[in-house]
């Protein structure tokens, strides 16, 4: 019972906000659901269709969390798609360190903010920040023979 005192007094700060599992994250919940059962008297348990919702609850909050991560992963895929079919283009957007450039995509990087475009010039434009698709680079002059 002392394990169950303990717990109860755990979970005081969080049941006076109004969404106090909202707060919480999965690991969090399913924490304090094993330590009510490692807890609960064996010959008066809790009620189990109070502990099969705090399951389906885990369970819920479990597939949101893998829905999220797998819409990261299309769209940082569908990001360098599209990054990489401006190679060749002339484009325009902030540097890496915020100044205006412009220029030819020479090839791509994949880093941890996202997909980044490499310009012949040598500057570096994160995808997210290209403004303007500019089209085909500029024709030169002076064609070999």
């Amino acid at each position: 019972m002392a394990g169950m005192d303990a717990l109860s007094a755990a979970q005081k700060p969080l049941t006076s906000a109004s969404n106090a599992f909202g707060a919480l994250d999965s690991s969090q919940f399913v924490k304090i659901i094993f330590t009510e059962l490692t807890n609960q008297d064996p010959l008066a348990p809790s009620d189990s269709k109070a502990l099969l919702e705090q399951i389906s609850t885990i369970r819920s909050i479990q597939s949101s969390i893998d829905l999220t991560d797998k819409l990261q992963q299309l769209v940082g895929q569908q990001e360098w798609t599209s990054a990489a079919g401006l190679i060749g283009k002339r484009v325009s957007g902030l540097s890496e360190n915020l100044m205006r450039v412009e220029g030819t995509v020479k090839s791509v990087s994949r880093t941890d903010y996202g997909a980044v475009l490499n310009l012949e010039s040598g500057a570096r434009v994160p995808v997210q920040l290209m403004d303007e698709v500019l089209g085909a680079p500029a024709a030169t002059t002076g064609a070999a023979a």
